[in-house]
């Protein structure tokens, strides 16, 4: 699968809910991990793959890799600071304040219902692909200096690369 660029679309638009669930979209999880483990990243969120819907799949490295459909953050606490990057974004990191413990509730791709805690990375990496969910990039929760500067460096990037070979 090719990795959608910031800001191309759909990646600033609130994804649409999944209704359909089964062997298929445990299929599209196999093939969005692959992607991302192709791609050395954390989270892979539908949204990045040029698919429109509230689907993510993710893997901290401490645990199995995990694959939400339709994730919600009920509860968040704490917060850390930590450099964030993205493969929509690749090369450009920036720190980013997030909740240290989340309570997540999703379905799995067969439809069964997940509910769960998750702490330190794993909080971290869902929060960053649940942004995705909602049209939003790790750059929109920096303060508005480091956005621009962020952002300037990205657009020069992404011209040179652009220019030399084909990122995704």
């Amino acid at each position: 699968m090719n990795i959608v660029l910031y800001p191309d679309d759909p990646l600033q638009h609130v994804a649409a809910p999944v209704e359909r669930f089964g062997p298929q979209l445990e299929k599209l999880a196999a093939t969005m991990l692959e992607t991302m483990y192709e791609h050395e990243g954390v989270g892979l969120a539908a949204p990045q793959v040029g698919i429109a819907k509230r689907f993510l799949v993710c893997h901290d490295l401490e645990s199995d890799p995990v694959c939400l459909v339709n994730p919600e953050i009920l509860e968040m606490d704490g917060a850390e600071v930590a450099d964030e990057g993205c493969l929509s974004i690749p090369r450009i990191y920036a720190p980013v304040q997030r909740a240290e413990r989340i309570h997540v509730r999703a379905k799995d791709p067969l439809g069964n219902n997940l509910d769960f805690e998750a702490r330190g990375f794993l909080a971290r990496i869902i929060q960053h692909e649940t942004d995705h969910l909602d049209g939003r990039v790790f750059l929109d929760r920096v303060d508005i200096l480091t956005r621009q500067s962020k952002l300037a460096e990205w657009e020069a990037l992404r011209l040179s690369l652009e220019s030399a070979a084909p990122l995704g």
